[in-house]
């Protein structure tokens, strides 16, 4: 449990200490309960090692009351509730998040490692994305349109409605805003969910769970069963009566689901790996790109899916950029999240910590040249410093495959004309996001046209809001999150004739 003595336990408040020090156990149709089984996982601070709670978790019997549960909900109060009282259930947990937003920070921190400004400012996020699907909440509306000729006078239309049970699965990179990028649109489209968070990363899910409840939601609109992926994540996929999965996570296990889902044809909706282009042209403001393309390859520690690890860099610039980068890097503070003056907190695990650590070793094998960073630093927690390679090829595994760690790959360019250099961006089995660094707005519009990735940014990278929809090409997923797209993942369209 979270140590109360511990030195950094003046910077956690009395909220994120009594939620830490109670139960924490399975939401299933409005109730709180243990697994079937009994057993509990432990979460542990990435930062020290030091076991925060024990958190109850289920399996697939488990899954079978949730799934109950959101059928119940489904076809019972939640289908009774118009758009307007489920945006008002929304926005009351909007304000309600909002009012917590410092302690799912700590508990963010704490559980993920990531530094407290970057924390307040997704939980902040999260509560917008609630805010913002109520309004579409009020909003969905069908169609008329001419009826076949056959019929005769007649009175075509369509119906926009809720898929129905959805099972979302969730990573451990961004806790809490992954389970409220999920949640909000399929209970906007008027749908009920099983909610799986990631095992490694569990709390800040629960304390929205118990939100959920205060804010009034229906008993079983909102479950949420703690468990590990290859029994609760798969029994979820599985489910004959789950009819959407939505996962966010690697492309590996995101095809896994696909295969799986294949029985019942569920729908499916993936977000899953990148290995994002950045585009530094020879005009581009070094003021504003260099920390701009640090923050794009080391926000989170690497540790997310638009990360912006492929470099390319005009020859011209590539000494002047690459000497910023390190210097930035140097002055970077690498420590415990919970320290305000921390910029780069540990990784998730001990296990992903080796893996980064492979890659870097792979990478300085291969031939490139190691600029700064490249080690794990020594004592308790799984730090890695932010690592830049120089004269990288495209055929190095450190600039073909996604290591969600904080290592960056530069390549250079000379005077070649777009397409070539759309093609050496699109080089890649992932297309997720990316970025085009220029004064020039032609070049930037052109580029931006030419990058085969569900989103570019120009003069910035990860440009993301709850209004703007985000996903990927090729083997980065199927489907969008984010605005109406992301809504639209959770509809079905009826079409309707009545002959007069």
């Amino acid at each position: 449990m979270f140590d109360p003595q511990s030195p950094l336990s003046d910077q956690v408040g009395a909220a994120t200490r009594a939620f830490l020090a109670k139960p924490l156990r399975l939401l299933i149709g409005g109730h709180w309960v243990d697994g079937t089984a009994g057993e509990t996982l432990a979460t542990s601070d990435p930062a020290t090692g030091r076991v925060l709670a024990r958190v109850a978790i289920g399996d697939a019997q488990d899954i079978d009351r949730a799934v109950a549960a959101a059928r119940a909900a489904f076809e019972g109060p939640w289908s009774r509730l118009s758009g307007f009282e489920r945006a008002r259930l929304m926005r009351r947990l909007a304000a309600l998040i909002e009012a917590n937003v410092r302690t799912f920070a700590e508990l963010e921190v704490l559980d993920n490692g990531m530094p407290i400004a970057l924390a307040e400012r997704t939980s902040g996020m999260a509560a917008q994305m609630w805010d913002y699907y109520a309004g579409w909440a009020e909003r969905i509306e069908g169609t008329t349109t001419t009826p076949p000729a056959f019929v005769g006078e007649a009175l075509t239309y369509t119906l926009r409605e809720p898929v129905g049970v959805v099972g979302q699965i969730i990573p451990w990179n961004v806790p809490l805003s992954m389970a409220c990028l999920k949640l909000p649109p399929a209970l906007a489209a008027g749908c009920t969910v099983v909610l799986k968070p990631a095992e490694d990363t569990p709390l800040s899910a629960l304390l929205l769970g118990e939100l959920i409840q205060q804010a009034g939601f229906p008993d079983g609109v909102v479950n949420i069963v703690n468990g590990r992926g290859a029994t609760a994540g798969a029994a979820l996929v599985a489910h004959p009566d789950v009819d959407k999965i939505s996962f966010t996570g690697s492309s590996d296990v995101g095809k896994a689901i696909v295969r799986a889902a294949a029985d019942t044809l569920k729908k499916v909706s993936l977000e899953l790996g990148g290995k994002s282009p950045v585009m530094v042209f020879g005009d581009a403001d070094l003021d504003l790109a260099v920390p701009g393309v640090a923050a794009a390859t080391f926000f989170l520690q690497g540790q997310n899916c638009m990360a912006g690890t492929r470099i390319f860099v005009h020859e011209s610039i590539h000494d002047r950029l690459v000497d910023g980068l390190v210097a930035h890097v140097a002055a970077m503070r690498i420590g415990h999240g919970l320290d305000p003056a921390t910029d780069v907190g540990p990784l998730i695990s001990a296990r992903q910590r080796s893996r980064v650590e492979a890659y870097i070793a792979d990478g300085i094998a291969s031939g490139a040249t190691l600029a700064a960073g490249g080690e794990a630093l020594p004592g308790p927690g799984n730090f890695v410093q932010p690592t830049i390679f120089t004269d990288c090829r495209p055929d190095m595994r450190i600039v073909r495959e996604e290591i969600f760690g904080p290592v960056m790959a530069i390549q250079r360019f000379g005077d070649d004309d777009l397409d070539t250099l759309a093609a050496r961006a699109n080089d890649s089995i992932f297309g997720l996001s990316g970025s085009v660094w220029t004064r020039d707005l032609s070049t930037a519009h052109r580029m931006a046209g030419r990058i085969r990735s569900g989103h570019v940014s120009v003069n910035c990278h990860g440009a993301v809001g709850p209004n703007i929809p985000f996903g990927g090409y090729r083997q980065s997923g199927w489907g969008r999150e984010f605005g109406r797209e992301g809504l639209d993942q959770y509809l079905e369209t009826k079409a309707v004739t009545v002959r007069l």
